[in-house]
């Protein structure tokens, strides 16, 4: 029992010190990002107009204690669930998978739609995504350029056994959310006075999570008989679960701006999404130093 006790410590007092480093930069960036109102007001003014986005100036949204509050609750997470470290593949699915051989459609589809409603990274980059398009066929636009990147990349990656460290993949992708974040933050124009390209970096953020289904996949340890089908039912049903997700977002996001409290919040709503993007960086690399 001694070797696990102090394995076990040594894994909580490395979460801590992570979670104390992320709180820091937290602040940091409050400290920064609450300056950022006029550039914030300049980009929501095309799309809100002048009485909204003026409100929307004048308003004081974010308190640090709001964001200390995402990280004890975040942080409870990290300190508690030590599966949430990796794309961990349930025990039944896995054994299923790797008991049969030949085509199986249905079965993949449904662990490609399982994976993306249960996968909260790529839930909250998706809501990042269309957290200010009003417009259907914008987020047509969006949501097909993500899909596109993403299907190359899981079809290639899993095919040609291209092989990528889970938890360094899925800490770009948890990265993925701070940087939506700090776009609709208005934070590049801010530091750097310029505007990415949403759509490029839409496409690119979608291949890269298109490498973390892929190392989602090869853990199931697929057979190499029928693997081009299953992987494009896998992906069928990946995006049958995006579309499902996007439906649950689009209804949720269409009731809350009819109200007042999205005018006052919605800033708010990206600092804790950045934040909790740092968390899942911070969980996935705390996984990639203390997994055996």
């Amino acid at each position: 029992m001694g070797p696990i006790v102090q394995e076990g410590s040594i894994f909580r007092g490395v979460r801590t010190v992570i979670i104390r480093l992320i709180e820091k930069k937290a602040l940091d960036a409050y400290q920064h990002l609450s300056h950022s109102m006029n550039s914030y007001y300049a980009r929501i003014k095309p799309f809100w107009g002048q009485e909204i986005a003026a409100a929307t100036q004048s308003a004081s949204w974010v308190r640090p204690g709001l964001i200390m509050a995402t990280f004890q609750v975040l942080g409870l997470l990290l300190l508690t669930c030590v599966d949430a470290f990796a794309h961990a593949v349930t025990q039944g699915d896995k054994g299923y998978i790797q008991e049969i051989s030949g085509v199986h459609l249905l079965p993949f589809t449904y662990l490609g739609a399982k994976h993306m409603m249960t996968g909260y990274d790529h839930i909250l980059f998706l809501l990042g995504v269309i957290f200010f398009l009003y417009k259907l066929r914008h987020i047509a636009v969006y949501v097909s350029l993500f899909a596109i990147g993403h299907s190359t990349t899981m079809v290639l990656g899993v095919y040609y056994n291209i092989g990528i460290n889970s938890y360094l993949i899925d800490a770009v992708i948890g990265f993925s959310v701070v940087y939506k974040a700090l776009d609709n933050l208005g934070a590049f124009q801010r530091w750097f006075g310029v505007q990415p390209n949403t759509k490029a970096a839409t496409l690119v953020f979608g291949l890269i999570h298109g490498f973390g289904l892929a190392t989602k996949i090869q853990s199931y340890e697929v057979s190499p008989d029928g693997l081009l089908p299953n992987l494009l039912a896998f992906n069928v049903g990946v995006e049958i679960g995006q579309l499902l997700a996007l439906a649950v977002i689009l209804i949720g996001m269409s009731y809350w701006r009819r109200t007042a409290g999205f005018v006052r919040h919605a800033y708010s709503a990206n600092v804790v999404m950045m934040s909790a993007g740092f968390i899942l960086v911070g969980m996935q690399l705390t996984g990639y130093f203390v997994s055996p």
